[in-house]
């Protein structure tokens, strides 16, 4: 069976073409084919800067929507890129769609071109956060500000579905976002919730977890609204970046401490990258009728080709078919 190539928003950058073109052709020497969406000319122009690889494509659309403008405009704009990206995936022309742009712009398009899955009320954003035990799951982080109890239920099925197939990992744990651990504590939603996560069959429900068993592991998954989850994700990337930033201020801080510097440097090079929002590359967007990832705009080439490779890695493993065969049941 011909490997369909991952449809790549090449204009989706808060830096331009450059960086996702760069990411690329990263990706592209791991042998992954890459659908390059965008004006041709501005990508052809960031292509010649590197060796060519013949696992790149370009599709040319002129259209592409900017970080300020209204998500609302991939309706009226069926040639802006993410609009084209999407659209390749439904007709069967690219195994995922990824875009490092406008995340609001990114899941219109999807809900409007792909259509939610059978049984999914609202999409959900999945990020990893990493943790003593690797990384933890977390959903929903930014789609969904308000929600119902039934949405925290169906993300739960979509996420153990998606992680086990993804990662291997058979019965994966999924805790309830909450500020106690008790069934009895936790907000209205977390009260209607609970009773119904405890009762789906499709789900390892651990019960109600709180913000510091992310960084513990404490489960592979964590449902929560979108509003709670995007604070907790931002606040998780900007506290590691705080305290790499004190850590390198200490290490600098005088002839010894530099010193010492040279000997942690390896193990601290580590550290940096398991914080990486880069390492994970981007968020996978769950309820869709396609594979749609999402990273940040402000990700360099590193982050690209890591959205690309977990895009890949989903679709080489047929984590659509898997979802939509549950949505099914």
């Amino acid at each position: 069976m011909e490997t369909l190539p991952i449809a790549l928003d090449a204009m989706g950058s808060d830096f331009g073409p450059g960086v996702v073109v760069a990411g690329a052709l990263e990706a592209a020497g791991l042998g992954i084919p890459v659908l390059l969406v965008g004006d041709e000319a501005q990508v052809q122009a960031e292509l010649k800067k590197h060796p060519q690889n013949n696992n790149i494509q370009i599709h040319h659309t002129p259209d592409f929507i900017t970080m300020d403008e209204h998500a609302s405009d991939v309706r009226r704009r069926p040639e802006a890129s993410i609009n084209v990206c999407t659209r390749l995936v439904k007709e069967g022309k690219a195994g995922a769609t990824v875009s490092m742009g406008h995340s609001g712009a990114t899941m219109a398009s999807a809900l409007f071109t792909l259509g939610r899955l059978k049984g999914v009320d609202r999409p959900a954003i999945m990020a990893y956060i990493p943790s003593q035990k690797g990384f933890c799951a977390l959903l929903d982080v930014g789609a969904n500000a308000d929600i119902k109890a039934p949405y925290l239920q169906q993300w739960a099925v979509l996420a153990s579905a998606y992680y086990q197939a993804v990662h291997n990992r058979s019965r994966p744990t999924v805790g309830l976002m909450s500020i106690g651990e008790e069934e009895h504590k936790g907000s209205a939603l977390v009260l209607e919730a609970h009773p119904l996560l405890k009762a789906t069959p499709e789900i390892n429900f651990y019960g109600n977890v709180e913000g510091k068993d992310i960084f513990k592991g404490t489960t592979d998954i964590i449902v929560t609204d979108g509003f709670t989850g995007n604070v907790v994700l931002k606040t998780a990337e900007g506290e590691a970046k705080v305290l790499m930033g004190w850590i390198r201020d200490a290490l600098t801080s005088s002839f010894v401490a530099k010193m010492g510097a040279l000997l942690v440097r390896p193990a601290l090079k580590k550290i940096a990258e398991r914080v990486d929002p880069s390492e994970y590359g981007a968020s996978v967007l769950l309820g869709v009728q396609g594979l749609v990832f999402i990273g940040h705009g402000s990700g360099d080439a590193r982050a690209v080709k890591n959205a690309v490779r977990v895009a890949h890695e989903a679709y080489q493993k047929d984590v659509l078919g898997k979802l939509k065969a549950l949505s099914s049941t």
